[in-house]
């Protein structure tokens, strides 16, 4: 049936089912398949699945949610809202089978029975705070199985050479990149300008972040001393990564070699093309060092160096990109991710230390940003109309707007980012959908050829030269971004404390992510029953459990990221789709920590 390879819409169903129009023939042989999150729902938030049929089925389809041990049905309803993407798999139909009032504590399955055969999902717990209780331990182990600290690397990175000098530092510490890459970035793709995506320093961030958000729940748990160590361990790499000038260095690269003396100091081209640019402007890693710094002396806890040592790092780190930013900029130009990673280190060295200089400057901040919105309610990354789409820090404009208004108290100037945050909640609403999207995966505004367009993934075509690759960092983030922001400009009660479309759209992120992806891989190693394969790296890390794979990209050839694809063998490619990469699990640490803050009741 052609009209099957189109997008189809619930008014065009409804008008076939009246005209008594039933595919039923097609789909009689149908083996429905379930895709469910296969690790855990909040209890007071939304929970769905969406299950696949080979054609539209006549009649009601009815669910259930069963006992993952006795198989006793504990709810009951009907999978609803039929929808196709032809440009993933034609011809393929799934529904939606909505399950949120059901919010009893224990461990279910779905199912469902078609064609006389009974059909079952994943387990999947549902708990109160469940998502942050499953996880955050296993993340927190990630990041210390991520520690470059095995004898090889702390004596190569005690005296670290500068590319293109004589010229030592000390650059022990740290989180080695990803399960295939032991080097350790502030950012990677500084060259390419608008996608510089924020690593370590991030990472740090978000553990304290998430320590600030839940401490009760942590120490609950036993892991809050284990995730502040981690924390202070971060911020303790970043002083050492602090020069005498006021930079941060930005790589210590081992050129994928496993001599430990190989690696230098670094700036990074595409092609691993390395240079002496290693200078970490505000976008570039140093605005969310700085950010981290400022927020972690407020603990007036000491690592290896002291809370004041940490302040004091920031401060001159601070003063150092305001008058030198531009240099380190590729471009000389500042974009948006200056703009919202400056506005993060101002905003928490005002909140740390209370001064007019760092108010002042997270007000001009704040204003740059707000006024980078456009029109249809995505930012613009420059100034010339190229809108902002990020493979990993899509939600950071407005993490970063929010976290300002936690310190700005004059309805003046709250009222600009404000507005600034509800229109960019509602383009991310809009622009997912717009579309028929079952699974109900964020789509973007991107630039390709010229041309704004609508997809689900990045373009492989863009300013890097090479670099496309699982967005579930950028998950995380738009899914942090709907909770953290919703909650000042669409407050409600239950689902995380925001209305429940954004609910909606928080949680069918994580969900992916979890495995209610049409891959069916849960992409949290070491939990569910999908895994992507284990990849091996230098000094005994690769993947461990708690860390995150890339996840899904757009079709391998499709230059404009159309299409849908996840591959575990492909000649040495199987990276963009398998490898955990650090900055995944901080923004999943992130949404899970805001998640269980305060579910709106």
């Amino acid at each position: 049936m052609r009209f099957l390879n189109h997008f189809i819409g619930n008014a065009f169903i409804k008008r076939l089912l009246l005209f008594g129009f039933l595919i039923t023939n097609i789909a009689a042989s149908a083996k429905p398949v379930i895709y469910v999150n296969q690790i855990a729902f909040d209890s007071n938030a939304p929970k769905t699945a969406v299950v696949q049929f080979d054609g539209l089925q006549g009649g009601k389809l009815n669910f259930a949610v069963s006992d993952a041990v006795t198989h006793k049905a504990a709810f009951k309803g009907v999978l609803t809202n039929p929808q196709a993407i032809a440009a993933w798999f034609p011809g393929k139909i799934y529904y939606q089978a909505d399950f949120s009032a059901f919010n009893k504590p224990g461990k279910y399955i779905l199912n469902l029975t078609s064609g006389g055969e009974q059909f079952n999902s994943y387990v999947f717990e549902i708990g109160e705070y469940a998502i942050a209780k499953q996880t955050i331990a296993s993340i927190i182990h990630y990041y210390h199985k991520q520690r470059a600290n095995t004898p090889q690397e702390l004596t190569a990175d005690a005296k670290l050479q500068l590319f293109g000098s004589n010229q030592t530092v000390d650059m022990r510490g740290g989180w080695c990149d990803a399960s295939g890459d032991i080097s350790k970035y502030f950012s990677h793709l500084a060259y390419a300008n608008y996608m510089s995506p924020q690593q370590t320093p991030l990472v740090t961030w978000s553990m304290v972040s998430a320590s600030e958000a839940i401490p009760g729940l942590l120490t609950k748990w036993g892991v809050k001393d284990s995730l502040d160590a981690e924390a202070l361990y971060g911020a303790d790499y970043m002083m050492r990564a602090l020069s005498r000038e006021g930079y941060f260095y930005m790589i210590v690269f081992s050129y994928f070699n496993k001599d430990p003396n190989a690696r230098r100091v670094v700036g990074l081209l595409a092609d691993s093309k390395t240079t002496n640019d290693y200078q970490c402007a505000y976008r570039e890693g140093g605005g969310m060092g700085i950010a981290a710094l400022a927020r972690i002396a407020r603990w007036k806890q000491n690592g290896e160096f002291t809370s004041a040592q940490y302040l004091e790092g920031a401060e001159r780190a601070f003063d150092h990109l305001q008058k030198n930013n531009l240099r380190y900029d590729d471009d000389g130009k500042e974009n948006i991710i200056d703009d919202y990673c400056a506005l993060m280190a101002a905003t928490e060295l005002w909140i740390t230390t209370d001064k007019e200089q760092y108010k002042d400057a997270a007000r001009s901040r704040a204003a740059k940003l707000s006024n980078r919105m456009s029109g249809a309610g995505y930012f613009y990354a420059n100034d010339a109309g190229r809108p902002y789409w990020h493979a990993a820090d899509a939600g950071l404009p407005v993490v970063a707007l929010t976290r300002y208004l936690d310190a700005e108290k004059d309805n003046s100037y709250r009222v600009s980012a404000l507005a600034t945050i509800k229109k960019a909640l509602d383009y991310n609403l809009s622009v997912t959908n717009r579309v028929s999207n079952p699974f109900g995966y964020a789509r973007q505004s991107f630039m390709f050829k010229g041309k704004v367009r609508d997809g689900f993934f990045i373009p492989h075509d863009n300013e890097t030269g090479w670099w496309w690759q699982g967005e579930n960092a950028r998950l995380g983030s738009l899914s942090t971004a709907a909770i953290v922001g919703g909650r000042l400009v669409y407050p409600a009660k239950g689902n995380w404390g925001v209305k429940p479309a954004l609910a909606k759209f928080a949680n069918d992120q994580l969900t992916w992510i979890m495995g209610g992806n049409p891959y069916s891989r849960c992409f949290v190693y070491g939990f569910g029953k999908n895994n992507v394969p284990y990849m091996h790296s230098s000094f005994g890390h690769g993947s461990e459990k708690g860390g995150i794979s890339n996840g899904v990209t757009g079709k391998d050839g499709h230059a404009d990221g159309s299409g849908i694809d996840f591959k575990t063998e492909a000649e040495g490619n199987e990276w963009r789709w398998t490898e955990q990469w650090i900055p995944h699990a901080a923004w999943f640490l992130q949404a899970a920590a805001v998640m269980a803050q305060n579910d709106g009741r």
